[in-house]
């Protein structure tokens, strides 16, 4: 699944290109080597952007992928999603991996709460709390939930 502003791009880059053309290709017309030759698209935009600011710094894919996992977790991406998006073996693995993004979450999700405690009838939030606890152990077939009936 790609973005709309992804999709427009491409749509874009393919004007007037058969089917069978490249989108990129390299200098020499042929296909693009993989982000971690030297000889790649990623080590190219890299030195144009060094020689334009030498204080740029260097990238690399997986830096990328790292970059692209951090802002799926911070636009509230699902562990799960985060976990198919990038390949890994279980959730685990990710959240072992991006633990220290999920930190922040527990701000919003102390709000949230708040919040949807703020929303809470008060007679229903009154009534939980008048509620009397069971007077005696159950035993036997008794329920334990017998008394808040």
């Amino acid at each position: 699944m790609l973005p709309e502003f992804v999709i427009d791009a491409l749509a874009e880059t393919a004007k007037g290109k058969g089917r069978d053309d490249l989108l990129w290709q390299s200098a020499a017309g042929a296909y693009i080597g993989p982000p971690a030759s030297k000889e790649s698209w990623l080590s190219g935009a890299v030195a144009r952007c060094q020689k334009a600011d030498p204080t740029f710094p260097r990238v690399t894919a997986h830096a990328l992928r790292h970059t692209a996992a951090s802002l799926a977790i911070s636009a509230g991406a699902n562990p799960k999603v985060v976990q198919r998006m990038l390949g890994h073996a279980s959730a685990a693995m990710t959240l072992d991996v991006y633990a220290d993004l999920f930190d922040s979450d527990l701000t919003s999700v102390a709000e949230s709460v708040g919040k949807m405690w703020a929303r809470q009838p008060q007679a229903y939030v009154s009534s939980m709390s008048k509620r009397p606890l069971p007077a005696r152990t159950p035993s036997g077939g008794e329920s334990l939930l017998s008394g808040l009936n």
